[in-house]
């Protein structure tokens, strides 16, 4: 237990989610819970994490996550550790619900350069029924940025992971490269735009990033296979989008290759998105679960091969293994599970609330009822 990486996660404290100020020390070892000197509360050391109140030994459940990261049944972790297969639903229910909060902390703040993103979506299959996925790549750090799961394949599907993408993007000024859905070109005009002020009353007129680039792949099929592909400028130049990708190292045409490649991983390193198996996710919500999961493991623990750099010359190594989130520049070195899932999100800066007024409304916690 270290008190000055901790903070307190009371809404009513001015000191929450400080780090670093001397205002948490440490109240019980045994017990290992920390005090909030400003509030004068205390609060456990895995508050904020999926092992909060969970009445099982952390080490199992680190295992039986790790195991489901790397593609494991659900059905065969049951077997193996005669647990509940409920109470595995729930922990990863936990994990995935922690993994989004750390996605949309530390990469979903504008922060990163994409310079070229690709996008696509694909069908999933559920016990009775038929999903859709679509995840966005960062190409030149292989970063992935997101996944959304639907229904429907529609335009609040694409709209929804472009969204995932702008929330990442420091600028907009990226290149594009998609399929042939015209549902991504309809989004990709409509979020990426930029509000013209002129001083005149009234909504401001929005204009589209001018450095945004719109590559398209067609593909023709025949008794489902392709039989033609073709590349599309949709929006830019061919050779402003040649540029952005001799820039990047990412190819010399429009294609939509990486993002394939990181579905092809995706359904290797989780057990429901295998196209004939018998481990077939039941419910969105686990399949979303297991999808953040992955991503996160994928993001910031799993050493990815095309971005390993040569090691400098007597150091006794001939690779140094980056992660997509080295590469990206938002960590220095790759993450065990255990960190990923012992991170705890801090909550907003506390503002003193108005007079008269209330103090805002802190978000739903996990379920407290554990399966165990």
């Amino acid at each position: 237990m270290d008190p000055h990486t901790a903070f307190c996660p009371n809404w009513a404290c001015p000191a929450r989610g400080q780090v670093g100020q001397g205002t948490i020390t440490v109240h019980s070892w045994t017990e290992r819970r920390y005090r909030c000197q400003v509030c004068r509360r205390t609060f456990a050391a895995t508050m904020g994490t999926p092992f909060y109140r969970l009445q099982t030994e952390a080490a199992l459940v680190l295992v039986v996550l790790n195991l489901l990261s790397w593609g494991c049944p659900i059905q065969a972790v049951v077997q193996t550790f005669a647990v509940d297969e409920r109470t595995v639903a729930a922990w990863l229910q936990r994990a995935g619900q922690h993994c989004q909060q750390v996605h949309a902390h530390l990469i979903q703040q504008a922060q990163v350069d994409l310079q070229h993103v690709q996008a696509d979506e694909r069908w999933v299959k559920l016990v009775g029924q038929r999903a859709w996925l679509a995840m966005a790549v960062a190409v030149p750090s292989r970063l992935w940025l997101g996944g959304v799961l639907s229904r429907q394949r529609d335009h609040h599907l694409i709209t929804a992971v472009l969204q995932q993408v702008r929330s990442c993007a420091r600028s907009w000024a990226i290149l594009i490269c998609i399929d042939g859905l015209a549902a991504y070109v309809t989004a990709c005009l409509r979020l990426f735009r930029h509000p013209v002020f002129t001083g005149r009353r009234g909504r401001p007129r929005r204009v589209v990033e001018p450095g945004l680039l719109i590559g398209q792949v067609v593909k023709r099929y025949a008794q489902r296979h392709v039989v033609g592909v073709s590349q599309r400028v949709v929006r830019g130049t061919a050779q402003a989008i040649s540029a952005v990708l001799e820039a990047t190292g990412t190819g010399a045409g429009i294609h939509t290759s990486y993002i394939e490649r990181l579905n092809a991983t995706f359904r290797s390193h989780l057990a429901p998105l295998v196209r004939r198996g018998r481990a077939i996710a039941h419910t969105l919500a686990a399949l979303e679960a297991g999808l953040w999961l992955v991503g996160c493991c994928y993001n910031w623990c799993w050493s990815h091969g095309s971005l390993r750099l040569r090691a400098p010359a007597g150091g006794g190594r001939k690779w140094l293994e980056r992660t997509p989130a080295m590469a990206a520049g938002l960590t220095d070195h790759p993450w065990m599970l255990r960190d990923l899932l012992h991170y705890r999100v801090p909550p907003p800066a506390w503002v003193a609330p108005k007079r008269g007024g209330s103090l805002p409304k802190q978000p739903q916690a996990l379920s407290r009822r554990v399966l165990a």
